[in-house]
């Protein structure tokens, strides 16, 4: 598995390196955040580990940041973990009445019903609702952000294509926090597909939020 995962990245990001520790790649990341650099992560849409399906997140140095690993295809929910396997945030679609409807939750840390202290009383700290108003002039909104569960007015909201790995996560003034992009080969006449991408992520944004984001893109838009 080890020589495995060195392969891949080599391939993915076109170095020579061995790999790095997942504590170096995580330490990379941060120290990007606070010296207003941009995070470029390469995404994997599979698990490495057997019989799951999943995303693996590589950095630029060749280490995996994040992870998700689910046994079921479309689950209930989805936890994100970091590089050794700590759970970040967890993602639950919303339900009413049972029925499923076209929002995210996404609460910090571990929550839900593979949780062992199962705290499902925490409330979530975002919620991502899926644009399905064909009367809405902006055709090209794909979801908005909103804190909480509460919150009548987004945060953010996020345009583009999903399908094709072109899209963006837009600021209240329209900048962009971050962005999801086709992952480029240098080798003529070689694609990475839809299965390999990139997330890059603006400075003060964190790459954690936007991975959590790109996970409920990805149950929006299978």
């Amino acid at each position: 598995m080890i020589f495995f995962l060195k392969s891949l990245s080599r391939s993915v990001h076109d170095q020579e390196h061995h790999h790095e520790p997942v504590a170096e790649a995580e330490a990379e990341v941060e120290t990007r955040m606070n010296d207003g650099k941009c995070t470029s992560l390469t995404v994997w849409r599979k698990s490495l580990l057997i019989s799951c399906n999943g995303f693996t997140v590589i950095s630029s140095c060749g280490g995996i940041v994040y992870r998700v690993d689910n046994y079921i295809d479309r689950p209930e929910e989805l936890i994100l973990m970091d590089g050794s396997g700590k759970s970040i945030l967890t993602i639950r679609r919303r339900k009413k009445l049972g029925v499923p409807v076209n929002s995210w939750f996404i609460y910090e840390g571990e929550v839900g019903n593979y949780c062992a202290t199962n705290k499902l009383s925490k409330k979530p700290i975002w919620c991502v609702r899926k644009n399905i108003n064909i009367l809405q002039p902006n055709h090209n909104v794909l979801a908005y952000v909103f804190r909480g569960s509460t919150d009548k007015r987004h945060s953010f909201v996020i345009e583009g294509s999903y399908t094709h790995r072109s899209c963006k996560v837009l600021g209240g003034s329209r900048e962009v926090l971050a962005e999801i992009t086709r992952k480029e080969a240098i080798v003529e006449g070689v694609s990475y597909g839809v299965e390999v991408f990139v997330l890059n992520v603006e400075p003060g944004f964190d790459p954690g939020f936007a991975m959590g984001l790109l996970l409920i893109l990805d149950q929006m838009f299978p």
